[in-house]
């Protein structure tokens, strides 16, 4: 019973600590008192999550919302963790203080189960989203999800749907995820809506992050958010009452004022999207609340990017053991250079190649046997902007030529098995060898040994000798040979009655009988 009271005490302690560290400590920060807009976290909380990675992240969260003022006037924030089913934590209008919203975030439970994201995406839409939840129709909405890259269920529709409504998609991954998946999902520009960071490394990305949410939900400003090359979205507050008017929105390139375009929305609109754009281009937009008493506009400068035309393409081909090639397509002027990043599947060391911008191809050598490969090509443009595209490549098994097997009669019973060592991370040999008595048929032997000694042998018998290398991500090509066992002693092959040789039991060198 003591020892109970005594580890209740310690988390009680615990608790305390963290709650005066993470939450008392936010007034030190300065505070964010001009946003306004509906935040709504998504957070992994499945059984691919490690305990401290759930922990990390829930402290991750509680610093990164420490400057904004929370209430209905300005920033409110809804929580939801994902399992196997949606856990809703709490909605948009349930908490109006930093203090306690950080409380109930630091006392989450793990829920485990499955990472069905899709499930969450579609349940923040049709629930979170909405008045009923506590959402304001006329504020922004940024969606943060924390995921370790890994979803059981399609995320595609769920997460376009809520583009649609105008939510701005981060993504924080602290796992090797489908790069492409994660690419397609977070809003544009990726590389300030799209993170990679390990769990104790997040503090890294935390200040750009905030500031980025920030720039989504300034007060009373004309945004654009999901820039492309052809198109992008106008967030504005609400200006108009419902059925009170209308907005003109005016836009043109900087270049030419006389090449103006025009576009109305009705009152109840607080976002919209221009498309038919044109590439690296400037475009000076204005906004205008069109009623009895027009308000003053709005005003904004947007330019498009680059044309996202490289790589669309990534080819594998001239796999070797060691070395493979690696090509992509198109390689347009605008290109400064790729990057050229490759890695085992599916934790192992990267490595990175860097090519010029005017070439489209590169050989990979130094890798490993029998191997699969993660390659990930991006194109570093002039501008700053980077486009990748991710391809899976094999190195081939090891030749017979390289890799050879050799078996010594010494017994009617018994035969030395003798190969040449494999290349790459050997983790084990695996010896098989048919028609033993009482042996078992299969062996396996340390990654330093040369040799395997077989006994229990049936003697006048073909025998089917197989040696396999095993390495972390299965076992290589088997290198078989087939022997027959003399009937007596005194019948064994000339090789045999020359040496007489034999690897020993503990495979340190060979032995002269």
């Amino acid at each position: 019973m003591q020892a109970l009271r005594a580890i209740s005490l310690h988390s009680m302690l615990r608790v305390l600590w963290l709650f005066h560290s993470k939450v008392l400590g936010a007034g030190a920060e300065h505070v964010i008192d001009n946003a306004v807009g509906d935040l709504l976290f998504l957070m992994d909380s499945s059984g691919s999550i490690l305990p401290y990675e759930f922990t990390g992240l829930k402290e991750f969260v509680v610093d990164l919302l420490k400057p904004f003022t929370i209430g209905p006037k300005d920033v409110q924030i809804g929580f939801v963790q994902v399992s196997d089913d949606p856990v809703v934590e709490f909605e948009f209008d349930k908490y109006s203080s930093n203090p306690a919203m950080q409380w109930a975030l630091l006392n989450m439970k793990q829920k485990l189960g499955d990472t069905n994201t899709g499930k969450a995406l579609i349940h923040a839409k049709d629930t979170m989203l909405t008045e009923k939840a506590g959402g304001r129709p006329d504020v922004p909405k940024v969606l943060v999800w924390l995921t370790d890259g890994v979803s059981s269920d399609d995320i595609s529709k769920p997460i376009q749907l809520l583009k649609d409504l105008g939510v701005t998609v981060f993504i924080v991954s602290t796992g090797r995820g489908n790069y492409i998946e994660l690419k397609a999902a977070a809003s544009k520009p990726t590389e300030s809506r799209l993170y990679y960071v390990d769990v104790d490394d997040m503090y890294v990305i935390m200040e750009e992050l905030r500031n980025e949410i920030l720039e989504i939900i300034r007060v009373r400003k004309l945004r654009a958010l999901d820039i492309t090359a052809s198109s992008f979205r106008l967030l504005w507050p609400r200006l108009l009452s419902s059925n009170n008017g209308y907005y003109l929105i005016e836009y043109s390139p900087d270049t030419d004022s006389q090449k103006k375009s025009w576009k109305t929305v009705t009152a109840d609109e607080t976002s919209v999207v221009l498309r038919q754009l044109l590439p690296e281009t400037t475009y000076q937009v204005k906004l205008t609340p069109m009623n009895s008493n027009p308000n003053k506009h709005l005003v904004t400068q947007v330019t498009t990017l680059e044309e996202e035309t490289s790589p669309q393409v990534v080819l594998i081909s001239e796999s070797q053991p060691r070395s493979f090639h690696v090509s992509w397509a198109p390689t347009p002027a605008s290109v400064a250079s790729y990057e050229v990043l490759y890695g085992i599947l599916p934790w192992g060391e990267t490595n990175l190649l860097t090519v010029s911008g005017d070439q489209n191809s590169t050989i990979v050598d130094g890798l490993e046997p029998n191997t699969t490969y993660l390659v990930t090509v991006s194109a570093m443009y002039h501008s700053g902007r980077t486009e990748a595209l991710s391809a899976k490549a094999c190195t081939q098994h090891v030749s017979d030529k390289d890799h050879k097997l050799k078996l010594l009669n010494i017994s009617p019973t018994g035969m030395a098995a003798l190969w040449d060592p494999a290349r790459g991370k050997v983790l084990h040999y695996r010896v098989r060898c048919t028609r033993q008595r009482r042996s078992p048929p299969v062996r396996t032997v340390p990654a330093r040994a040369r040799g395997a000694l077989l006994t229990d042998l049936i003697p006048g018998a073909e025998h089917r000798v197989c040696v396999k290398a095993v390495y972390t991500n299965g076992a290589g090509r088997a290198l078989c040979r087939t022997v027959r066992t003399p009937q007596r002693p005194d019948i064994l092959s000339p090789d045999n009655q020359s040496t007489k040789s034999f690897c020993a039991p503990k495979y340190q060198s060979c032995q002269k009988r």
